[in-house]
C-alpha cells in the first residue's frame, strides 16, 4: 500500500512539474482566444487562415485535455486508495495497483506529446545529408544514412521526395536533400540533427582495416510562412547546373537545377526536383528562408552547437551518435546515453527508441532547457 501511495505521489509531482513547464494557465487562455475567434460569424471567410486556427486549437488541446484527465485520474486514484486502506479491501487495492500502472503509461505518452509541442514540431522537414572527410568511405556512409532514414520514413508512413542529390564517384552520396512530409515530422526528426559516426571493417580497403567515417545530418522545418525573414537579393549567389538525378531527357539537356547561397551566413540550398529553373529557384528560396528563420530561434542555435561545435565541422568530438559494426555491434547516442546492440536493425530504420529517448532527454534536462522548451510551446 505504501508503494502505491508513493507511486501516486510521484505521478502527482511529475504532473505539477509538467504544468509549470507547459504553463497550463497560458494554454487555457490561448484555447479561449482560439474559441472566441472561431465563434466569429466571418471566421470561415478566409478558409486557409481558419484551418490554421483550428489546427492550432487542436494542437494545444491535444496536450491540455489529456493533462486535465490524467490529473483528475491521479486524484481519484489517491482517494480510492485511501478508502481501500481504511476498509482493508484487497480487491480495491488490486484495482488501484492496475490503475497506477495504467496512469504511469499515460503520463509517459503525455510527456512525449509535450516534447512534440514545440514551435515547428508539426512541420514537414527538409533533411540534408553530407559526408565528412574520407572520400569513398564517408560517401558510402552518407548513402547508408539515406537508406536508413528512408526505411524509417516508410515505417512511419511519411512521404519522401528527393530534392537534390549528387552521387559519389564510386559509392554513396556526395550530398543529398530530401523532403519528408507527415505528422510531427520535425518534432521527431530534429533528434537526428548532428554528426553521425560509423566504425566498421572497410569494404573498400583490400587490407580489411577498421575505418571510421563521419556524415552530418541537418534538419530544417518546411515553413508555410517566413514573413519575419527579409532576404536581400544582393546577399545571394545563384548558380545553375544540370540536374543529375532521374527524370529522363529533360534533366539531361537543361541547366534547370539551382543552388542559392546566402553569402553573409554561408547557408545554401540546392534544388533539382522541379522541371524548370524558375520553379527550382522558387523552392530553393523557400527552403533558404526557412533556414534563416531557424537561425533566429534559440532552440535552433542550441541544435547548431550539437551539430558541429563550430559551424561546418564534421568529425571527431562533434558526433551525436556512434554506430559500431565491428568488432561488436552497438549504436549509442552520446547525448541521451541510449544504446542497442541491434545495429543492423537501426540501419534498417528502427530509430524510434532513439528518437523517444531524445525527446525525454530534452524534457529532463537543465532548467534553461526546460525554459527554452516552454518558450517554444508558447
Amino acid at each position: 500500500m505504501g508503494e502505491l501511495r508513493d507511486q501516486l505521489m510521484d505521478l502527482d509531482a511529475k504532473l505539477a512539474t509538467f504544468a509549470k513547464l507547459l504553463d497550463v494557465q497560458a494554454k487555457e487562455e490561448e484555447i479561449a482566444r482560439y474559441e472566441t475567434r472561431m465563434a466569429d460569424p466571418g471566421f470561415w471567410s478566409e478558409p486557409a487562415t481558419a484551418q490554421g486556427v483550428v489546427a492550432s486549437l487542436k494542437a494545444v488541446k491535444a496536450i491540455i485535455d489529456p493533462y486535465r484527465e490524467l490529473s483528475q485520474a491521479v486524484k481519484d486514484g489517491a482517494e480510492l486508495l485511501t478508502l481501500a486502506e481504511a476498509e482493508k479491501d484487497e480487491a480495491s487495492l488490486a484495482t488501484v495497483g492496475e490503475e497506477v500502472a495504467a496512469l504511469s503509461a499515460r503520463y509517459a505518452k503525455l510527456e512525449l506529446k509535450l516534447a512534440l509541442s514545440g514551435k515547428y514540431d508539426q512541420a514537414n522537414v527538409y533533411m540534408s545529408i553530407k559526408p565528412g572527410a574520407g572520400g569513398v568511405e564517408a560517401c558510402d556512409w552518407a548513402g547508408m544514412l539515406f537508406r536508413m532514414y528512408g526505411a524509417y520514413c516508410q515505417r512511419s508512413g511519411y512521404q519522401v521526395e528527393v530534392v537534390d542529390m549528387l552521387p559519389g564517384d564510386e559509392a554513396g552520396l556526395k550530398t543529398c536533400t530530401i523532403s519528408i512530409r507527415g505528422p510531427n515530422a520535425y518534432g521527431y526528426l530534429k533528434s537526428e540533427m548532428g554528426t553521425h559516426r560509423l566504425v566498421r571493417m572497410s569494404p573498400f580497403n583490400a587490407d580489411g582495416k577498421r575505418q571510421t567515417s563521419f556524415a552530418a545530418v541537418e534538419i530544417t522545418p518546411e515553413l508555410d510562412e517566413v514573413a519575419e525573414v527579409v532576404i536581400d537579393e544582393k546577399e545571394l549567389r545563384v548558380d545553375t547546373y544540370r540536374a543529375s538525378g532521374a527524370g529522363g531527357q529533360h534533366v539531361n539537356k537543361t541547366d534547370s537545377a539551382v543552388r542559392v547561397t546566402h553569402i553573409p551566413t554561408g547557408l545554401f540550398v540546392a534544388v533539382q526536383t522541379e522541371r524548370s529553373q524558375v520553379q527550382n529557384k522558387s523552392r530553393a528560396m523557400r527552403m533558404l528562408a526557412a533556414k534563416l528563420q531557424q537561425l533566429k530561434d534559440s532552440e535552433r542555435l542550441e541544435e547548431l552547437k550539437d551539430l558541429s561545435g563550430e559551424r561546418g565541422t564534421i568529425g571527431w568530438g562533434h558526433q551525436i551518435r556512434s554506430y559500431f559494426l565491428q568488432p561488436t555491434q552497438l549504436v549509442k547516442d552520446l547525448r541521451t546515453g541510449y544504446e542497442t546492440s541491434q545495429a543492423y536493425a537501426v540501419l534498417d530504420g528502427d530509430l524510434q527508441p532513439f528518437i523517444d529517448a531524445y525527446l525525454r532527454w530534452r524534457l529532463g534536462g537543465s532548467k534553461d532547457r526546460r525554459t527554452a522548451a516552454r518558450d517554444s510551446v508558447a
